[in-house]
């Protein structure tokens, strides 16, 4: 057993290579397989894993790396395939191998999981549980198994099989105390360097180092995906007061059309309405998405301010738009497809940044790591709705400093009219005017240092009618003047104006 041991400790913190051709592949040969674990050990890989008998024999007398053998059969009474006779591990055990695994999982089987257990440690060789769940895990631990192994995860039950490691597992597979082995889908560098991170004592990578087939494929998706990106897309702009539908091809809008919202939204009218906006350019898009007003909270769309915009309670715009399209349909708040436009083609792009539209209302998006951020319930970045303290309790950011805000503001001074005449009248000097837009500029500039407290992106992205005015910037920069310096964001003008949320969401819209 402390041979056994010592054969852990070489694998701790190392790479095990699974040397699996595709079955009935051009490579699945004994050949083929002894020449993948040469080049496995030329790599610097600790261990191997290797299926079959007569694989596990050539590869133990090619190679002084330790090999985990298995063997796999297709059952017509159960979905078991590792390892699963008694006779296998014999073979196994015979032709080399110093780690034998079985499936472990809880599903109908040929021989219970612990008589295949103990017939391994029986022969003196460390016994490896494929599992899916901690469940599993332990009661192969329990059963005398050695190593725990990932395996299975995904693998086991009737959903689909994810895309993406389970890391989950890992962690609380590690906490048993047993050793782990990070296995499945694990087919970046960056995937298995996680599986570390998370509590792995080695990680087994196959597919993708030793299945050519399957990584010519993972190119080929992804540069077909490319190249269906490249094809516009059909992207509608829908806000309380007008509806845009435009073509979108990477940051150039080919064509435009707007009209005003129309009436009854989420009615069979509306949507043949916004529809008719595309009117003409069937065969021209591939994919098609929206940039909406208000909250979208998983498949719902809902208002953040009711005001803006009455929009019908438990209403799944994507799907009816895809049902009226016959494509499946994107949709994503206005200013966080703006941020991502931004970041993408604009005054943000390729730093961590935030993005602030203030104009009617105040909305916003954070990007960080490459990564929008829409939040638990589809409000991440929207510092229009923070409350603000006031003498007469607490109201929203945006009713102070949008331009509806500012409005209000000027009427209560004695001065009627929106936020463009408070500009006017600022440039021609007018004190009142001067003050209420200091006045808006100081409430935006506090909760702005606040964001750049609690996110600290690289840089915040000011846009909208009103954060693009004339002077504004100006002025939110004095008014950031008195915070401490390390909650002074750098502030940039957006450069995407009108087009960033469009832009923003057709791009989403190309993600593979």
């Amino acid at each position: 057993m402390n041979a056994g041991r010592d054969i852990i400790e070489g694998l701790r913190g190392r790479l095990v290579i699974s040397c699996q051709p595709v079955p009935d592949g051009p490579f699945d040969t004994v050949a083929s397989v002894v020449a993948y674990a040469h080049a496995a050990e030329a790599s610097g890989a600790a261990g191997l894993r290797i299926e079959g008998g007569a694989n596990v024999a050539a590869v133990a007398q090619a190679s002084r790396l330790p090999v985990i053998g298995l063997v796999k059969r297709d059952l017509e009474d159960s979905a078991v395939r590792i390892t699963p006779f008694l006779s296998d591990v014999v073979d196994l055990c015979e032709a080399g191998a110093v780690i034998v695994a079985v499936d472990a999982t809880d599903r109908p089987r040929p021989v219970p999981v612990a008589a295949l257990l103990a017939e391994i440690k029986r022969r003196g060789r460390l016994a490896m549980a494929d599992i899916s769940t901690e469940a599993e895990a332990r009661a192969a631990l329990a059963a005398g198994a050695d190593i725990v192994g990932t395996t299975m995860s995904g693998y086991a039950g009737d959903a689909p099989t994810p895309k993406e490691p389970d890391l989950e597992l890992v962690r609380r597979c590690a906490r048993l105390g047993a050793p782990v082995f990070a296995e499945g889908r694990y087919n970046s560098p960056e995937l298995a360097a996680a599986a570390i991170r998370a509590g792995a004592d080695a990680v087994v990578v196959g597919s993708a180092i030793t299945r050519p087939e399957h990584i010519g494929d993972w190119f080929r998706q992804a540069v077909e995906g490319a190249a269906r990106a490249t094809a516009p897309v059909l992207a509608f702009d829908i806000g309380g007061t007008k509806t845009l539908a435009a073509l979108v091809q990477g940051e150039a809008v080919l064509e435009r059309r707007v009209v005003p919202t129309p009436a009854g939204v989420g009615s069979g009218d509306w949507i043949a309405a916004v529809i008719d906006l595309a009117r003409g350019w069937d065969g021209r898009y591939e994919r098609a998405a929206a940039a909406v007003t208000g909250r979208i909270d998983g498949n719902v769309w809902s208002a953040l301010n009711p005001g803006t915009l009455a929009i019908p309670q438990g209403f799944s715009l994507a799907d009816a738009l895809g049902a009226a399209l016959g494509t499946p349909v994107l949709a994503v708040n206005d200013a966080q497809a703006a941020a991502w436009g931004e970041y993408r083609f604009g005054a943000g792009k390729g730093r961590d940044m935030a993005f602030l539209t203030v104009s009617s209302g105040i909305g916003g998006g954070i990007v960080l790591g490459g990564r929008l951020l829409r939040g638990a319930r589809g409000i991440a970045g929207s510092l229009g709705q923070v409350p603000i303290d006031t003498a007469t309790g607490p109201v929203r950011l945006e009713t102070l400093a949008s331009g509806f805000g500012i409005a209000q503001a000027a009427g209560r001074r004695g001065h009627a009219g929106d936020a463009r005449a408070v500009f006017a009248a600022a440039h021609t000097g007018e004190g009142w005017a001067r003050e209420t837009l200091r006045e808006a500029a100081g409430r935006l500039a506090a909760a702005i240092a606040g964001l750049q407290a609690v996110v600290d992106p690289e840089c915040i992205v000011i846009g909208g009618g009103v954060g693009l005015a004339e002077g504004f910037l100006d002025l939110l920069r004095d008014a950031l003047a008195v915070h401490p310096e390390a909650v002074v964001p750098v502030l940039a003008a957006a450069e995407l104006g009108a087009d960033a949320g469009i832009i923003g969401v057709a791009d989403m819209a190309t993600a593979p």
